[in-house]
């Protein structure tokens, strides 16, 4: 036998062993780490529309609810509501913490409930909190409300949003 022979057989052997490798190292990979598609984006990403002519685009608002709130499920938006336990308390006579108590927020007037310093932009806006504003607001606040001191991205879904507003409905 060539020591040719013998230095092809090495480099050859030494690239399968490597392609091997790089297979089963793929396969244990694949096994070991569990990748599942998000239902929906964990940061939601916002790019402005570009007009490219024709008839103006009309400003986007959110999907009206009032017809779902009648078989909206009250113990949905009880379970959204722990999302926003962690700047809000629901109890009655419950704390102010980084947002406001929002017991009784329902029919109430905006920026009005005492002990809590709310936003310019909130107290700006005036008014109470009915369906259609707590509708906006909860779909998307900054826009509903720019100058905000809310951080919150919103409820896309109109059945969350309906639900929701049950549940503040039924705190009284």
């Amino acid at each position: 036998m060539s020591s040719s022979n013998l230095e092809n057989n090495k480099i050859f052997a030494a690239v399968l062993v490597a392609g091997i490798t790089i297979m089963l190292a793929g396969f244990f990979a694949d096994k070991l780490v569990h990748s599942e598609e998000l239902e929906e984006d964990a940061f939601p990403i916002e790019v402005a529309e570009v007009a490219t002519g024709g008839a103006p685009k009309k400003a986007a608002i959110a999907d009206p609810i009032a017809d779902l709130i009648a078989g909206a499920d009250l113990a949905k938006g009880q379970k959204l509501s722990k999302a926003c336990a962690a700047c809000h308390s629901f109890d009655k006579g419950g704390a102010n913490k980084i947002g406001p108590n929002l017991f009784g927020v329902y029919n109430a007037g905006k920026g009005k409930k005492a002990g809590f310093s709310y936003s310019d932009a909130l107290i700006a806006k005036g008014g109470k909190w009915d369906v259609d504003s707590l509708n906006q607001f909860l779909w998307k606040p900054k826009k509903y409300m720019p100058g905000t001191k809310m951080n919150y991205a919103g409820m896309k879904k109109a059945a969350d949003r309906a639900a929701m507003v049950k549940y503040l409905q039924s705190l009284r």
